[in-house]
């Protein structure tokens, strides 16, 4: 079993919080949205995984949703 010892320095670290604007949360919530569309449009084979990868892009960049950094 590996022990790691944890210093002061480490403890003392904190994420930065983000506040929202409203515009922001709509975006947000326009850009989940639409990728949950895509989704149904996948699943009912109306699109192909090739063609949801490229509209998924061009949400990105017309949502810009701050959320997409950690989203697959």
């Amino acid at each position: 079993m590996q022990v790691t010892k944890v210093t002061a320095g480490f403890q003392n670290q904190t994420a930065e919080r983000k506040l929202f604007t409203d515009e922001e949360l709509q975006r947000e919530f326009d850009y989940y949205m639409a990728q949950k569309l895509l989704e149904k449009l996948r699943e009912a084979d109306l699109i192909s995984e090739g063609e949801l990868d490229k509209i998924t892009a061009k949400n990105r960049q017309s949502f810009s949703p701050y959320l997409a950094r950690i989203m697959p």
